[in-house]
């Protein structure tokens, strides 16, 4: 049992669950009194030389005043946390805050510690002292400890390293035979970047056990045919799954010893050699015995089928997070519960544990969904239309979360990122339980491999059985922050696969200039059309009439792709009379050896009712059967777990190609693009819009921009006002004042709007501004509605404010009703307004718009997520639609759009400095054509979260 400390509570916000190097599990956790037997067992089992170099001399055993020392912290001034795998611990690290002199210390005057790790032998290589030194140095900088020393022997290499690896600014010297590091403790880029990749490593190869196991194990196989284990085991052993294969039931006769030739035994636990994968398709109540089994056996993962978790109600979700407490105190991750499995089509492991009978076609496609039905629904529509990149097509992997209790969409992007087996990533979400880390994996990946992605749930709750952090934003805002990160977002699974398979079988095209020729002039036109709606510059379409042979094709589209003038190429193709699929194969071809003459352009095919076309172009790399190869896809919606397939997909399954496994001709030569066929002009011109739009991403995310340094910036002032501010319970709005304060710290100046109760409070507060002056009211109901006529502007002199002040109180009410202000004149310009909040889910988002009915009515704002970068901000200004308004439309004088960029640049800079700072609003901002106006601000503190994105590397909590 956890107790609390001696001066403080137990910090249980410094609890995690972490990925080690090796894909393992092991959960941080702060030593208390409770841990003496524990540490004096963990201690027994660490090598003489590991002691020797951890105390500088034979230590053989800790002593009574050892074991107490190491025990008893105040989590202020002493912190010990210890890395543990089920009850033991594999590690220890404790800081000791130091003064000067190294002697011990108390109190924030003291802001250094001295640190020291232990790492039992076993566990040395798997980074559990990298993922210590993370969490260790979290912890300090909450207590106010900003460096850390640490005094290591010059052959305890390992431990130097840990330390010269982590990132930190440091300082090295050498003294009386012992080394001393000194480093600061405040994130440095370098530190991001490695504990960013460290994170990548553990995640990816965490999935990689999943995904490439050498020994699997099925539990929950009926000794009789059907049932979701005994066909899961039938799947992987049909799918001729390369590394060994185990049956478990506990109900099996003594003396069976196989299930139609697979070893079977009545426990894991039975089975002589060592299980990286178990597969549970047993009712949940017996989950709990399977999985402790399993973690007696040294089991690496489990793909957890079985349902009954958080989709079934409030005793479900505890029984889900209780499962993911007990895998992980085993070191264990989970795909699942509720899962429709994984698949990985590699020869070296061809492991295909689903529910789906067969296995797709090796490829280049990786494809994640968190509903099984949806998951089927994609499996077979890739398995008819195909798909490919240089002559292979098809599947890399596969996964099913499921309800996501562990291993999510962020741990398979981690995975695919570095897999040389995935060139294009499919994903079907209908939740992000981290869209701060998702956004951040997403344009990492993004930069390296195309990311579509389709969201189901966008206009209501997730699934029951996803924990989900709750966004204030709407759903059109977090697609446009996706899209920022470099995600294809589309709305049906349609899309996703007719984007996916472009993606994944022609190169991006280098601008937005399409080429249209085919044999129907109306087709042609309709495509135009397409490409004008899609934002698309198409050329007007070349006719080659209904008489064209295959020769003219391959010579109008040799034409097409030679033309500098043009980045794309859509041919659009109708049957010929009577020439069947001997046409369509000279059609195909003729067009295949066209484009593989010019192979840096894409190519794509809008037929009408030529599923003969659509199979030749791409039968040759199809997902097929072809002669020997399995029987047909899943059927849709067959996820045998009483699913169905979801209504909203968008599926126009008439208009797909029916690729009904004929063989096709010949492979296309090495270096050719197998072209993608679509039954619509307005599929295939959308699927090459999001093409073109992520071929632009990728080119302006090589050149990023970078986050200014403004001279001016007093941030220490800044974080010490806001202390006291948060110190004196002011954890809401801010006074104006204070306000002002705070914002022109960081070069963001307020126009003073000073109170004017009284008429005669109205004339003074205006000569002490000068005149001219403008005099509003700022109820709730009347601020920033000038059309409401609550403002009077350009008052020249006393005169006129009084009479405006008398028009004013006559018309609303009382000044207390109206609480007017009276501010100096700005120069004229465009009304804007800039926005900063810290969303729950999302992370810290900057907003722009034109202030009034622009923004309120239409919605036309624009999003940037924080960090802001000087190009962020430049597309930020021109991405709302009113945005002509700003450069001189229709004659009238262009504005400051720099010194508005500026301005947006320093608001990104608070709000990512100080993550007190929860929300922002400048209204209006004035942009005239020579400088701003900031002319109304509100600021909203609140206490810091305990954890965010750029905290150590953690695991999702189990509560």
């Amino acid at each position: 049992m956890q107790t609390s400390s001696d001066r403080h509570e137990y910090p249980a916000h410094w609890e995690a669950d972490v990925v080690l190097r090796d894909g393992g599990t092991a959960r941080i956790r702060p030593i208390t009194v409770d841990d003496a037997e524990r540490l004096v067992s963990f201690y027994e089992q660490v090598s003489d030389e590991s002691k020797y170099y951890r105390f500088f001399a034979p230590y053989p055993r800790l002593s009574a005043k050892d074991v107490h020392r190491f025990t008893h912290h105040d989590f202020v001034d002493r912190v010990g946390l210890a890395a543990a795998v089920g009850d033991d611990f594999i590690g220890t690290v404790r800081y000791d805050r130091i003064g000067a002199g190294g002697r011990p210390a108390t109190g924030a005057e003291a802001d250094e510690a001295e640190v020291a790790f232990l790492v039992q032998d076993a566990h040395q290589g798997r980074g559990v002292a990298s993922a210590l030194l993370e969490h260790i140095a979290a912890v300090a900088r909450e207590r106010g400890i900003r460096r850390f020393a640490a005094e290591v022997l010059p052959a305890n290499t390992k431990m130097i390293k840990v330390f010269t690896d982590a990132g930190y600014r440091q300082k090295r010297s050498f003294e009386d035979g012992v080394v001393r590091l000194e480093f600061d403790l405040e994130p440095t880029d370098r530190s991001l970047a490695v504990q960013y990749a460290r994170e990548q490593r553990a995640e990816a190869r965490s999935v990689q056990r999943l995904l490439a196991p050498g020994a699997v194990a099925v539990i929950g196989t009926g000794r009789a045919p059907g049932g979701v284990g005994r066909s899961i085991l039938d799947n992987i052993r049909d799918g001729g799954f390369t590394g060994r294969l185990y049956a478990v039931n506990g109900a099996l006769p003594e003396g069976r010893k196989e299930l139609d030739g697979v070893p079977a035994f009545r426990s894991v636990r039975d089975i002589d050699g060592p299980v990286d994968l178990a597969v549970v398709a047993v009712p949940a109540e017996r989950v709990p015995e399977v999985v402790a089994e399993c973690g007696e056996h040294d089991v690496q993962g489990l793909v957890v089928i079985s349902a009954g978790y958080a989709e079934s109600g409030p005793e479900g979700r505890e029984r889900q997070r209780a499962l993911v407490r007990q895998a992980r105190s085993h070191g264990m991750r989970i795909i699942g519960p509720n899962s429709f499995g994984v698949i990985n089509t590699s020869p070296e492991v061809r492991l295909n544990a689903s529910l789906a009978p067969d296995m797709p076609r090796a490829g280049r496609i990786g494809l994640f969904a968190q509903s099984g039905a949806i998951g089927v629904a994609l499996l077979s529509r890739l398995h008819r239309r195909g798909g490919g990149v240089t002559g292979v097509t098809g599947l890399s992997t596969f996964v099913s979360s499921g309800n996501r209790a562990d291993v999510s969409g962020n741990d398979v992007l981690q995975y695919w990122y570095e897999d040389a087996d995935t060139d294009v990533a499919l994903m079907y979400l209908e939740s992000i339980g981290n869209p701060r880390k998702f956004t951040r994996l997403a344009r990492r990946t993004a930069a390296a491999k195309p990311l579509v992605v389709v969201q189901g749930a966008r206009h209501g709750a997730g699934p029951r059985g996803h924990a989900v952090r709750a966004t204030q934003l709407p759903h059109a805002t977090v697609s446009a922050l996706l899209r920022q990160a470099g995600v294809i977002r589309v709305d049906t699974i349609t899309e996703l696969v007719d984007a996916g398979l472009l993606l994944a079988r022609q190169p991006l095209p280098a601008g937005p200039r399409v080429a249209i020729l085919g044999n129907s002039e109306s087709l042609g036109l309709l495509t135009y059309d397409a490409c004008l709606a899609e934002g698309l510059r198409p050329h007007p379409p070349q006719d080659l009439t209904t008489a064209a042979s295959a020769a003219d094709f391959h010579a109008a589209l040799s034409r097409a792709l030679a033309d500098d003038s043009s980045d794309a190429v859509v041919v659009t193709a109708i049957p010929s009379v009577g020439e069947g699929s001997d046409g369509d194969a000279a059609l195909a071809e003729a067009l295949r050896s066209a484009a593989a003459e010019q192979p840096t352009k894409p190519v794509l095919v809008v037929h009408v009712e030529l599923g003969g076309l659509a199979e030749a172009l791409s039968a040759a790399t199809s997902t097929a059967p072809q002669p020997g190869a399995s029987g047909p896809a899943p059927k849709t919606g067959d996820t045998r777990t009483g699913e169905r397939a979801d209504p909203r997909t968008g599926a126009d399954e008439g208009a797909e190609a029916d690729g009904k496994g004929t063989p096709g001709p010949v492979p296309p030569p090495e270096g050719a693009h197998p072209i993608p066929a679509y039954p619509a002009a307005e599929r295939a011109v959308r699927a090459l819009a999001q093409a073109v739009a992520y071929g632009q991403w990728r080119r302006d995310a090589a050149d990023p921009g970078k986050v200014p340094e403004c001279e001016d910036i007093d941030e220490r002032g800044v974080a010490a006002l806001i202390k006291g501010l948060l110190a004196r319970g002011q954890g809401l709005t801010l006074t104006t004042d204070a306000t002002c304060e705070l914002l022109a710290a960081y070069g963001v100046h307020v126009h003073r709007a000073l109170p004017a109760p009284t008429p005669d409070a109205a004339a003074a507060a205006a000569r002490t501004l000068g005149y001219p002056v403008a005099l509003k009211a700022t109820a709730p109901h009347l601020r920033h509605r000038a059309d409401l006529g609550g403002v009077r502007l350009d008052l020249a002199d006393e005169e006129q404010l009084r009479r405006a002040y008398a028009e004013l109180t006559e018309l609303f009410g009382s000044p207390e009703e109206l609480r007017p202000v009276v501010q100096r004149m700005a120069p004229r310009g465009v009304d804007t307004v800039v926005r900063a909040v810290i969303d729950p889910a999302a992370g810290a988002v900057l907003s722009f718009g034109l202030a009034g009915a622009a923004s309120q009515l239409l919605g036309d704002m624009a999003h940037r997520l924080i960090p802001v970068t000087d190009r962020d901000a430049t597309s930020l200004v021109r991405s709302i639609r009113t945005a002509p308004l700003l450069f001189g439309w229709r004659g009238s004088a262009p504005v400051d759009t720099p010194a508005l960029e500026e301005l947006m640049l320093r608001v990104s800079r608070l709000v990512h400095d100080h993550p007190e700072v929860v929300a922002v609003t400048l209204e209006p901002v004035v942009v005239a054509p020579h400088g701003i106006s900031v002319l109304g601000a509100s600021v909203r503190l609140a206490p810091p979260p305990a954890r965010d994105d750029q905290g150590p590397r953690t695991l999702p909590p189990t509560y």
